[in-house]
């Protein structure tokens, strides 16, 4: 298995990781809205706290994990990047993390299965298993720590979205922007992004793309999205 990941400014080592670099995470690393102060919420190996540095060069980006090999890969990828001033990594959950300060944004790839999967590592399953960060804990503390005019953003299967818009209306988020994402037009949506802030939107930004042409070759939304950091 590969132990890393490279792009065009900085390299993802992801071995210690129970999980790898994805989809899933670049996605919402290209996507998601920044500012002056942004929280990864779960970093693993670090990947979208990275691309959240490159794409905000003023940024501060603090990212948090419960897993210690996760952070350490996330210290350790963060130091070896241009950005290493710029990013703090903190072995901490969610629930127990406090700052002196609100956010500008936070980005999430959560752990979305609701019962504990079959996975080959403890590490896997604790990544993968909402258990250790419900949805509803994820909404009510990312609403703690978001700035008035911040957003929240973050990248889940197509499976959670009512759940994920239900306990984000509940913890007094609401949606701003949506993109469903399918994997080749003739597909169903597979996964969504989607954005959320403290105030109502006057108009939701609501979009569908696809990643791949039917060719199997990047379509042009997605390497559009994508071109500061693919090779």
């Amino acid at each position: 298995m590969s132990s890393g990941f490279t792009f065009k400014r900085f390299t993802v080592n992801h071995a210690l990781c129970a999980m790898k670099v994805g989809t899933d995470g670049v996605l919402l690393g290209a996507w998601a809205e920044g500012g002056r102060r942004v929280l990864d919420i779960g970093t693993g190996s670090g990947l979208i706290a990275l691309m959240m540095a490159q794409r905000y060069p003023t940024a501060h980006v603090t990212a948090i994990d419960i897993e210690p090999d996760a952070c350490l890969q996330a210290r350790e990828n963060a130091l070896r990047s241009p950005f290493a001033e710029r990013i703090s990594v903190e072995e901490t959950a969610l629930q127990d993390f406090a700052a002196d300060e609100q956010f500008d944004a936070i980005v999430c790839n959560p752990p979305f299965y609701a019962a504990t999967p079959a996975s080959k590592t403890a590490q896997r399953t604790m990544a993968r298993c909402a258990a250790t960060l419900p949805f509803a804990d994820l909404f009510k503390h990312a609403a703690r720590l978001l700035g008035a005019d911040g957003v929240m953003s973050v990248v889940i299967p197509a499976t959670c979205r009512s759940e994920f818009d239900a306990e984000a209306a509940f913890a007094g988020l609401f949606p701003r922007r949506t993109c469903g994402i399918r994997t080749l037009a003739r597909k169903p949506v597979s996964r969504w992004l989607l954005e959320y802030g403290k105030r109502p939107a006057t108009d939701i930004i609501e979009e569908e793309h696809c990643l791949n042409n039917d060719d199997m070759s990047r379509s042009c939304w997605y390497a559009d999205l994508t071109k500061d950091f693919y090779l």
